[in-house]
């Protein structure tokens, strides 16, 4: 596993130490250890059934570790849970807006619930308003919101006491692309102010916007950096052959020697190959001959989504021949 040098223990917003959660026979997860810097957005990557949403809910205080330990801006999440929550705003999937308030109503109710100074209220709700673009919608019913104006929605009540760390679980799952941009700038914002965040998600390419993530697969760690610092980690060529056959061409593909790894996406395969200019001749000999037409055929930068597969994949040839 590739690891860069991090913050200590003493000095990380989050410092994460062999975190385990058991649900009867199931590990959901598995000796989770690292650290998150103050004023970084850390992500925690990869697909559903991870672990990544126990992972958020033992940070958040909301789940009890089976084992090890978390220190949640230095508290310890083992020891007490109860005292997580006064650091940080935690925003799961399903986060708790009341539909039949206004916007307006749901943020001050969070207000309230964080106990926030009367005499700063106005002056966050506007300041929440100017990032989300919600001032307008302000006395519409929470309800009658769009799936992304209710995430942004959600945001502000989590964000109406100034956390210093927030905890996001998935938080564009479901919502359209415009709205998926604008709550990534709101984080961004978040972050360039010193919030620190920790944000799950399915999507490698929102993945590659954090300053750090751990790729997380059946609840354990399979790398761990910088996305860019991944991405040069993938040894060979990455080709991609765009084709309206795209199955058969990737099944066709695998079995040339050359190949190391074929793996669709949408319309195009991704061919992971070795160092050796001959092999893009023979790839596109090998399709011409099968008569499957080429769109397009051209070596790329390797995906952060290219460097998962490949570390699941080891992880699982190591396992299978342990």
């Amino acid at each position: 596993m590739t690891r860069r040098p991090r913050a200590d223990a003493l000095s990380a917003a989050v410092a994460v130490r062999d975190l385990s959660r058991r649900f009867g026979a199931l590990t959901a997860v598995d000796g989770l250890s690292f650290e998150v810097a103050p004023g970084e957005m850390f992500g925690l990557v990869g697909p559903d059934g991870a672990g990544k949403t126990t992972t958020l809910r033992m940070l958040a205080g909301v789940l009890r570790p089976t084992g090890g330990d978390a220190f949640v801006d230095g508290v310890s999440i083992a020891r007490d849970p109860e005292a997580v929550k006064r650091h940080i705003a935690y925003m799961s999937q399903r986060f708790g807006l009341y539909t039949d308030l206004t916007v307006r109503e749901n943020i001050e109710f969070y207000a309230d619930l964080y106990e926030v100074p009367a005499a700063e209220r106005a002056a966050r709700r506007e300041r929440l308003y100017q990032f989300s673009n919600l001032g307008p919608f302000e006395h519409r019913l929470a309800g009658q919101l769009s799936g992304g104006m209710k995430q942004k929605l959600g945001l502000c009540c989590a964000l109406i006491h100034q956390p210093r760390i927030l905890l996001l679980d998935e938080p564009t799952f479901g919502v359209d692309p415009i709205s998926r941009r604008d709550l990534w700038l709101i984080l961004e914002e978040m972050v360039s102010q010193g919030v620190t965040v920790i944000v799950s998600t399915a999507y490698m390419d929102e993945a590659e916007r954090c300053d750090h993530v751990a790729l997380i697969d059946h609840g354990r760690i399979v790398a761990l950096d910088a996305p860019s610092a991944l991405q040069a980690t993938l040894a060979g060529q990455v080709i991609a052959v765009r084709t309206p056959e795209a199955r058969r061409a990737g099944t066709l593909l695998r079995q040339l020697p050359a190949v190391r790894r074929a793996t669709l996406f949408g319309d195009t395969v991704h061919v992971i190959v070795g160092g050796d200019g001959r092999t893009r001749g023979a790839i596109e000999q090998a399709l011409a001959d099968a008569g499957i037409p080429v769109m397009a055929l051209q070596e790329i930068e390797a995906s952060l989504e290219d460097v998962f597969i490949e570390r699941v994949a080891d992880g699982a040839g190591q396992q299978a021949t342990a």
